[in-house]
């Protein structure tokens, strides 16, 4: 990209290949201060190639997501522990649909233990890591894969997803918005999630703080549709209390020190819960 120096140009790289970067491991990575990565971050951002969170920075997003394995590397540890969450409010003996995302895996992965779970999933990855579990029975929707993450899209699966009427439904985004509006880039996806949730009795959305500095064109559905919003932050005032005036759940998974918080998040009044 023309006017970056070279050292801003790999950060764009590593951050392409990982999805986020950190100022200190970029700091010591380049043998330069602090500050000065600040300055490169903020330089990306103003370009928008770059998106600033605490501490570093993620590629930025508008109409094109990341790659699939570069996502897995963003908010991990947030990801993992909002995975264990939700899983842990997954009742033994249910049924739920459970769709594509890297946060969703992990809530498939807290699942193994359940006993008695009917999964259905458009979500190849999800369908490997249970399907081996002799108490958990898997439905694969049909339909086109999509070789970039494992995603089953299409009308075929939206007619598979049709015919259920499940317990709980788990579901990702790749953006919300500050009027509560879910969001994700590919409206093949987005057909199947709305499907999830028009089929599902109590509808669960998992997400990370990150997924609020993002955007992205196409809408799933808004905040009012779901029942439980986990995360691993408190939310930003405005989402909070569109949380709190429409009765949703919020979990948050990771006990943050305060620093770690946007200077504009608050606790959601009411509707707040700690995992």
């Amino acid at each position: 990209m023309a006017g970056l120096s070279h050292r801003q140009t790999e950060i764009l790289n590593i951050a392409r290949a990982f999805g986020r970067v950190m100022v200190e491991d970029l700091a010591r990575r380049f043998e330069v201060s602090a500050q000065t990565i600040r300055k490169d971050l903020n330089d990306l951002c103003d370009q928008r190639s770059l998106t600033r969170i605490h501490g570093g920075a993620i590629i930025a997003s508008g109409v094109e997501n990341l790659a699939y394995e570069a996502r897995r590397f963003v908010a991990a540890e947030e990801k993992k522990a909002i995975g264990a969450a939700a899983a842990a409010r997954i009742p033994n003996g249910c049924s739920l649909f459970i769709n594509i995302g890297t946060t969703t895996e992990e809530v498939a992965s807290a699942l193994t233990s359940h006993e008695d779970l009917l999964v259905i999933t458009n979500n190849l990855n999800v369908a490997m890591l249970l399907y081996r579990h002799p108490r958990i029975e898997v439905v694969v929707a049909g339909g086109t894969v999509r070789r970039a993450d494992g995603a089953v899209v299409g009308s075929t699966a939206t007619q598979l997803i049709g015919q259920f009427k499940v317990d709980y439904a788990i579901i990702g985004a790749s953006a919300i918005d500050e009027e509560g509006a879910l969001l994700d880039f590919d409206y093949r996806e987005v057909q199947v999630a709305q499907a999830i949730i028009a089929n599902a009795r109590n509808v669960m959305l998992v997400s990370d703080s990150t997924k609020l500095r993002r955007s992205a064109p196409v809408r799933i559905a808004h905040m009012s549709q779901i029942q439980t919003f986990v995360t691993d932050s408190p939310l930003p005032a405005g989402l909070a209390n569109i949380c709190h005036s429409r009765g949703i759940e919020v979990v948050v998974a990771m006990d943050k020190p305060q620093s770690d918080l946007d200077d504009n998040a608050e606790p959601a009044p009411a509707t707040l819960r700690s995992a």
